[in-house]
């Protein structure tokens, strides 16, 4: 999407979210990602440090609670993004896990209740494979995420990340011991209407 925006002079706004958990190729990939587009990708980040969270929480809050650690470093954050824009944009394709078999290209979401606002989310990528997205990568000669070749499928903060074994759906690599395979950006606005 980002590739076609940017050959046909469309300006997108680009967001991540920065976690202040990220791996260092992660945050190497940024800087890569921006000069081969020519574009400048902002960092979202929480509103209280690592640091801080740990002194709020206790330390390593993504070993205890996770659901919370997310809520705090990546949903807070993202929610204060999406109370700006219309449109969200994303990568989930369907064949990456089974809560996302039932990604639609177009979901429509009642955002923000008190306001009566709504976000349209828009998943151009739904129905795409793996190999799919590998193809476009090398064929663009795109630069990725060198985790990607140690085995890592799914790539988010370091301490709740690792390589996944053959046969291992993409996102087996997140949250291992725990109950959760999604970090609340794409669940938490609920069902689409």
């Amino acid at each position: 999407m980002i590739h076609h925006a940017v050959k046909e002079g469309i300006p997108l706004p680009v967001f991540t979210l920065d976690t202040q958990l990220l791996f260092p190729e992660t945050i190497a990939l940024q800087a890569q990602l921006e000069e081969f587009f020519g574009i400048e990708i902002e960092g979202l980040v929480p509103e209280l440090t690592v640091a801080e969270q740990a002194k709020e929480f206790g330390n390593e809050l993504w070993k205890t609670k996770p659901d919370l650690c997310c809520q705090l470093r990546k949903v807070e954050p993202l929610k204060a993004k999406l109370a700006q824009l219309d449109v969200w944009i994303t990568g989930l394709r369907r064949q990456q896990s089974e809560t996302r078999t039932k990604t639609q290209i177009l979901e429509l979401y009642h955002f923000d209740l008190l306001r009566d606002q709504y976000v349209l989310k828009l998943n151009p990528m739904a129905n795409w494979s793996r190999e799919a997205v590998w193809d476009y990568i090398k064929q663009h000669k795109i630069p990725y995420n060198p985790l990607q070749d140690r085995g890592y499928r799914s790539i988010g903060c370091w301490p709740c990340t690792r390589a996944v074994g053959e046969g291992e759906n993409e996102r087996a690599g997140r949250w291992t011991g725990f109950d959760k395979s999604e970090c609340g950006i794409h669940t938490f606005l609920g069902e689409s209407i």
